[in-house]
């Protein structure tokens, strides 16, 4: 237990640290996202009165440390978890009041057009949010002048289509890192040229989380040492890479307060007036 309360203390995030370790590790579904909610939040203004997007939350712990730290209403949205199981941890946290769990599919969104303040995705924008027009579909459901930020893991610089030898390498839990899949982890610079093409945003900041690798190794390394880890963790691939490639990014923007006719729809349903 000395072990992991080592690895999980983390002055950078004085917040996160208020939380039951254990609680982080059994809900974990990535990084550590109550650090990299922390993070993100550094960079974004969220108060009481905003509604909030939280766009893949897994089991809603990143919904519920915003409720919790900033008095706000989350909808905590995602495809794979039951709302019914986030809502009882919502409601087991003491927010059940500021949470609404919802199932959704991130290309078909059930909510009305400008209706959030914020929307944030951590650990799981790069599933879905390479496309070139996803931005322009998702800041819809922004009002203007609204904030839209993630968090996921990232490039510290470019991969060519030889991928470093320790990346691909089998770690002794036979887990490959580097497979297919991996083509959406991208770059700083990626992700801000991308929302930058969109037109959709403005004042738009990419950047990596100092030691970023060190605290997505530190957390992987707690939930192997608690037992709690539902796959082969990454340590030893992280631990080879030091940084060299590895790391998590962070992207932030606000809602062009003038904006153009939106006709991108992924679904082709409900249309009605771009907004």
């Amino acid at each position: 237990m000395n072990t992991i309360k080592r690895l999980l203390d983390k002055p950078e995030f004085p917040r996160s640290m208020k939380y039951d370790p254990l609680w982080m590790l059994e809900n974990q579904m990535g990084p550590n996202v109550i650090w990299i909610t922390e993070w993100l939040c550094e960079q974004l203004s969220i108060d009481k009165e905003m509604r909030v997007l939280d766009l893949g939350c897994g089991k809603a712990i990143s919904s519920i440390f915003l409720a919790k730290e900033f008095e706000t209403r989350v909808w905590a949205a995602d495809l794979w978890i039951s709302p019914d199981n986030n809502w009882r941890r919502a409601a087991n946290a003491g927010v059940a009041d500021r949470i609404c769990p919802v199932r959704v599919e991130s290309h078909n969104l059930p909510f009305a057009a400008g209706f959030f303040d914020v929307v944030v995705s951590l650990n799981a924008y790069h599933f879905f949010g390479t496309d070139a027009l996803y931005l322009n579909y998702l800041s819809r459901f922004v009002r203007k002048g609204g904030l839209l930020g993630i968090v996921v893991p990232g490039l510290t610089r470019a991969i060519g289509r030889d991928v470093p030898e320790h990346l691909t390498k089998p770690q002794s839990n036979g887990k490959v890192f580097w497979g297919p899949e991996c083509l959406s982890i991208q770059t700083v610079d990626w992700w801000r040229e991308l929302w930058e093409r969109s037109g959709k945003v403005q004042n738009v900041r990419a950047e990596l989380l100092p030691n970023g690798w060190q605290h997505w190794r530190d957390f992987e390394q707690a939930m192997e040492q608690a037992g709690v880890n539902a796959f082969p963790v990454n340590v030893e691939v992280l631990d080879r890479d030091q940084g060299r490639y590895l790391g998590l990014v962070s992207v932030t923007a606000q809602r062009n307060e003038t904006d153009t006719m939106n006709l991108y729809d992924p679904v082709a349903v409900n249309r009605g007036t771009p907004y």
